[in-house]
Parts: C-alpha cells; structure tokens; sequence
C-alpha cells in the first residue's frame, strides 16, 4: 500500500510485477500440494493477490489517463 502518497507509474509498475510473480507462484505452490485446507488457503492468497493486481491496474490506469489529459 502507499499509506495515502501516490505512487509513480513506476512504483505501480514494479508492484504490479512482483504481485504477477507472487501468483505465478502460488499456482506453483497450489499444484505442488493437496488437501481441501491447503487448496482453500492457496485460492485465499491467490483471490487476495488477484484482487491487488486489480487494484495496481486501475491505479496505473488512471494515471495514465491524468497523464494524457495534461
């Protein structure tokens, strides 16, 4: 999170990478192990990481767009 300071394009950027590769490993993870508790985790990190990435996009949308309109 940025604790209420925008971040740069850049900082998206990095974060929105680090966030892909948190869930390409969780996928690693999640086909590595077995149990109705570990899937049920493995689809909780992965929901949550999903959501942030989705978050990332549309911050580095918008900026973006404020961007263009300058």
């Amino acid at each position: 999170m940025s604790n209420g300071t925008p971040l740069s394009l850049q900082e998206i950027e990095d974060r929105m990478a680090i966030t892909r590769e948190n869930i390409r490993q969780l996928i690693e993870q999640a086909t590595a192990q077995s149990g109705a508790g570990d899937e049920s985790r493995n689809a909780d990190r992965l929901a949550d990481q999903q959501a942030e990435l989705d978050r990332l996009t549309k911050e580095r949308d918008a900026l973006l767009k404020q961007t263009k309109k300058k």
